[in-house]
């Protein structure tokens, strides 16, 4: 198992790499460790882990056994909720042949894997075709789904450069909905032929009409989104889905070589090269040796490569301040900066990025303004 080239002692990645630890851990330790766990979104993960995979490994005080069943419940109605919510969305295309593609947690608890007993999230994502996504949209309309970030150039930066459109809210319920038509932007430097994936979709044995990625895809995509993506603040989370993913599906020997066959067919060896490197150092994932050298060559330059251990294995920490250093926020300021490198060309990205920043800077003057004007609205009542 290799070490990680840390900087910082956080008690949450010590004791995923090694749970039998939490039994030599004080009152203060399990506090600490349910406070990063909790920062982190992976107390479910660590209450699956400790209370039902390693239940006789681990003996877990009362005071943090609360803890751990209250995140269970959590996950356990948010489980229950979304195969609800599918169950409506099978009804709005009841009457289309279009394939409907659950992601990321969607799609781990459909096809009920490990990680999605233990596993939270606010929204759910799925993958239609592009030729069909101006359908799905009106379709969902038509059934109390209305698209939010409703100015001009939210739309346009949505519809013509990114995967996916707007999200979108129920009237009602107030569930999200990302709908996407790939899995990285149309600006991005790869392109992954969307319809490979879903050529190669799963379908849903229940018979809900949905379907999710095969074994191989779902890893690639998990790994592609944590490794373009610059929101790490949940980073140890999504990291934590590729590890359990990979030892899941790892288990057939034959898995390892069609993931990196299908890495070279949709064009994503270099997240798969990433998504092993730092599985490996952060959490000590298995992999086996085979599959490490044939991905050796798809990682970056040796120098450049000790600069992404560096950056990744300090932004890919829980967003708890004890597991924080004074070269955190630098380390999560440049994998952002990387990360919107990678979606989009400079003369795209530099206008976006003023853009928001003079909008940021027009609300908070709105919202300054509102105050003053509420003040004095205040005083000429007295």
């Amino acid at each position: 198992m290799p070490e990680a080239p840390m900087t910082l002692t956080c008690l949450l990645t010590e004791t995923l790499r090694n749970p039998a630890l939490a039994n030599r851990y004080s009152a203060t330790e399990w506090d600490l460790l349910i406070r990063q766990a909790r920062s982190a979104r992976l107390l479910g993960y660590l209450a699956q882990s400790f209370l039902e995979q390693n239940g006789k490994q681990v003996n877990v005080p009362d005071y943090a056994r609360y803890h751990l069943e209250s995140a269970q419940w959590s996950v356990k109605r948010q489980n229950e909720a979304l195969d609800w919510e599918f169950k409506l969305l099978k009804q709005v295309f009841r009457d289309d042949a279009i394939p409907i593609i659950a992601l990321k947690g969607g799609a781990y608890v459909l096809a009920d894997l490990p990680i999605s007993r233990g596993r939270l999230f606010h929204d759910i994502d799925i993958m239609v075709p592009r030729e069909a996504i101006e359908k799905v949209e009106t379709r969902l309309q038509a059934h109390g789904w209305k698209t939010t970030h409703n100015n001009a150039y939210d739309q346009r930066y949505y519809r013509q450069w990114m995967h996916e459109l707007p999200p979108m809210t129920h009237r009602e319920r107030e569930t999200v909905l990302d709908i996407h038509h790939s899995i990285l932007p149309l600006t991005a430097r790869i392109h992954p032929d969307a319809g490979k994936l879903i050529e190669n979709a799963t379908p849903d044995p229940e018979n809900r009409g949905i379907l999710w990625f095969a074994p191989e895809d779902m890893v690639l995509h998990s790994m592609t989104h944590l490794f373009h993506d610059g929101e790490l603040e949940n980073g140890l989370r999504d990291l934590v889905d590729i590890e359990s993913l990979l030892s899941h599906f790892g288990k057939e020997e034959a898995f390892w070589s069609r993931l990196c066959e299908r890495a070279l067919i949709l064009q994503l060896t270099r997240p798969l090269f990433y998504g092993l490197q730092y599985a490996r150092l952060i959490l000590g994932t298995h992999v086996p040796q085979e599959t490490i050298e044939t991905v050796a060559p798809w990682g970056p330059g040796r120098m450049v490569r000790k600069l992404m251990d560096l950056l990744f294995t300090e932004a890919l920490l829980p967003a708890h301040h004890s597991c924080h250093s004074r070269t955190t926020g630098t380390a999560r300021w440049l994998l952002f900066v990387r990360a919107h490198y990678l979606r989009m060309p400079l003369r795209l990205l530099l206008p976006h990025l003023i853009h928001k920043a003079l909008i940021k800077d027009l609300d908070k003057e709105e919202e300054l303004s509102n105050k003053f004007k509420q003040i004095f609205a205040d005083q000429e009542k007295e």
